[in-house]
């Protein structure tokens, strides 16, 4: 069961409560330090990110729409008469509506065991580059800002952060010093594989190298999946790791038809090769960074929308995946009633001024 969270100001003590009372009504774990993780997922609207936290949680029941920020946990024993580990699974609604919200679950009692899952809808190409970069660089921005402030308090521990996450890829590995981790774990997703197989081939092969670049590039893992029992069982196996440290994989799979999988670390800027263009054609992007080139690429051949046409809905209340009839017509029987009591009320006091 999900819990829609209202106030921000206690999100994280009703997490922490609710699991707490749980755990005391029970007597396994007594005097055995019980593992805690924090897995955080965003990406695109109705991108599948609630589907995938249902099925990575065994739990067989239907996803709703997510409204705002939502939150739910798990429990899992590594072992035969081992406790139970404890994750915390946030959801971040919205698509890029709703970038504040970003810093209510990622703090600096969490940070050390917070993992970021980044779900992106291959279906929609025009939207994916948009929504990756602002929520990958809201996200980074707001981290940056909590190690930062860590390390005022225990440098070892922020020290100790940066250094685990360049430790995902080999000390030999030749890309080493070219590429800029993230600075906690991240995952990226592909989600609708079963429609994006349908593409056109060129513009497969658009998508998979730039978002290998891009994974590569922030030391992310990358797959893709869709309804397809066998790939949610994969996905399954990638999150189970963030959030229980149970089994990492350390499959590959680069083929642009096939679905991707690639762990962190095994993909190189060799094997991905240059942004998919004429040789002729680069010189003509003036990009300052790698990462710049390959997005200007990208949008020459999938342009995004325009700003008013990517542009989320704010207000849930104006949301038409959240609308009930008997709510709305009160709600505009109300908005009615307010603009009747502003003009009524602009008479009067004109009428005030006309007297005196």
């Amino acid at each position: 069961m999900f819990f829609c969270l209202s106030f921000s100001e206690t999100l994280w003590e009703i997490a922490k409560a609710e699991v707490e009372k749980r755990e005391s009504n029970g007597s396994e774990g007594d005097g055995v330090e019980i593992g805690e993780k924090s897995v955080f997922f965003i990406g695109s609207k109705n991108g599948g990110k609630t589907t995938i936290i249902l099925r990575s949680l065994d739990r067989d029941e239907p996803p709703k729409p997510t409204l705002a920020l939502e939150y739910t946990y798990g429990r899992k024993a590594k072992g035969h008469n081992t406790p139970k580990d404890i994750a915390h699974f946030w959801e971040l609604g919205g698509g890029t509506s709703l970038l504040d919200l970003i810093s209510i679950p990622i703090t600096s009692d969490t940070l050390r065991t917070f993992s970021i899952v980044l779900v992106l809808d291959l279906s929609k190409p025009n939207d994916l580059w948009p929504t990756m970069e602002n929520l990958l660089q809201a996200t980074k921005s707001h981290v940056d800002k909590v190690i930062m402030k860590l390390g005022k308090t225990d440098s070892t521990a922020a020290s100790d952060m940066r250094q685990k996450i360049r430790s995902n890829m080999q000390k030999d590995h030749p890309d080493r010093e070219l590429i800029d981790p993230f600075p906690i774990p991240l995952v990226i997703i592909g989600s609708k594989y079963d429609i994006f197989q349908d593409f056109d081939s060129e513009k497969r092969k658009v998508i998979c190298k730039t978002l290998r670049f891009v994974a590569h590039y922030y030391g992310a893992s990358l797959m893709f999946t869709s309804k397809s029992e066998a790939l949610l069982l994969k996905i399954r196996g990638v999150i189970n790791q963030l959030a229980f440290g149970i089994g990492k994989s350390k499959s590959i799979c680069v083929d642009q038809n096939k679905p991707l999988f690639i762990t962190a670390g095994l993909d190189s800027l060799s094997n991905i090769g240059s942004p998919p263009v004429p040789d002729n054609d680069i010189g003509k992007f003036h990009a300052r960074s790698p990462m710049e080139l390959w997005k200007k690429v990208y949008e020459k051949l999938f342009p995004p929308k325009s700003t008013d046409t990517l542009k989320d809905i704010k207000d849930p209340a104006k949301d038409p995946q959240y609308a009930e009839s008997e709510v709305d017509e009160m709600r505009i029987q109300k908005d009615q009633e307010l603009e009747q009591y502003k003009k009524s009320s602009s008479k009067s006091w004109k009428q005030i001024e006309l007297d005196s």
